[in-house]
């Protein structure tokens, strides 16, 4: 454990890296690549792509958020900035609103610093940035003007894992956390599923560039708080679609079995999911139970586990580390 480490966008602002940064981070919106879809649109000029995003951060919410993984909310919670729109198009998306629909308001940099300082000065541990991936040029930018306004906590990218390389660089060093998806190993699931394009490809390419980044220790603090490092999340779904020990033994061979790995069982039917011939009902106790025995099977022993306490679909109860 340490007692302080400073997070990373510090150092890069003192030496004017952060500013280079937001500039290349703009200039790739001129025919935007952000994401591996790479639609080309120009967002300068308001054209939209695939992910619907326009020139200004659209923010659904930044409060406090006490039910991430123990190391990230802590005891005063962490604080969550969620953007609107995505670069997927999950059936099952319990945030469709802000996903799909776009629900949200604009915020400039300025405003985006402003929520962040907000977010420090009531308690919170970090800064979560929910669904960043198609606002990476707003939140760098936000940042270094928060970073010159005293922001100290460290940034978590809470992403998808639906990421592109040369996204990803423009982050390193300003990012202290990663919080990535692993979601499939199955491009054509992940299609169906969540309208992703190559998903495998760019889902383990992303999380070697993060890991290569953050490193695979999730170093804490004193008071077992995350302050560098990675958490891999993987939502179990019914019928065994998330391909779950696949996944689960990618992790452990490429990236290490000492990552930390989030394992989640609270799917359930939402948005276009419901009446779904396959989609539409809640996960099993035993289909959870299968998932963790894959887990312990590849040999994944750090992270957190969620808990069915019977077979119904109604009971599930919070996390507990494993």
């Amino acid at each position: 454990m340490v007692d302080t480490m400073e997070p990373g966008y510090l150092a890069l602002h003192r030496t004017g890296e952060l500013r280079a940064r937001v500039q290349a981070a703009n200039r790739c919106m001129a025919a935007c690549n952000l994401c591996p879809r790479a639609c080309g649109v120009n967002r300068l000029q308001g054209e939209l792509g695939f992910c619907r995003a326009g020139l200004i951060a659209r923010v659904a919410s930044a409060n406090v958020h006490p039910w991430e993984e123990p190391p990230i909310s802590g005891t005063r919670g962490s604080g969550t900035v969620f953007f609107s729109h995505c670069t997927a198009r999950c059936l099952f998306c319990q945030n469709y609103p802000i996903s799909q629909q776009g629900v949200g308001r604009d915020m400039t940099a300025e405003q985006l610093a402003d929520a962040m300082l907000r977010l420090q000065k009531q308690g919170c541990h970090n800064i979560n940035l929910v669904t960043p991936t198609h606002y990476v040029p707003q939140l760098l930018a936000a940042v270094e003007i928060a970073a010159e306004r005293g922001l100290r906590l460290p940034l978590l990218y809470n992403t998808s894992g639906y990421d592109s390389i040369e996204t990803l660089r423009l982050l390193d060093g300003v990012i202290d956390i990663y919080l990535p998806d692993s979601k499939y190993t199955d491009d054509e699931a992940a299609c169906q599923l969540s309208g992703y394009q190559d998903y495998v490809q760019h889902n383990r390419a992303a999380l070697l560039e993060m890991r290569r980044q953050v490193g695979t220790e999730l170093v804490l603090d004193d008071e077992g708080l995350a302050r560098r490092g990675m958490v891999v999340r993987h939502l179990v779904l019914p019928y065994g679609l998330s391909q779950t020990p696949q996944v689960l033994r990618w992790i452990a061979e490429h990236l290490t079995p000492l990552i930390h790995v989030s394992v989640m069982a609270q799917y359930f039917p939402a948005y276009k999911a419901v009446g779904h011939p396959t989609l539409g009902r809640r996960l099993l106790a035993e289909e959870y139970e299968a998932a963790l025995a894959a887990l312990e099977e590849v040999g994944l022993e750090n992270g957190w586990q969620q808990e069915i306490e019977c077979d119904t679909p109604e009971d599930t109860s919070a996390e507990e580390t494993l």
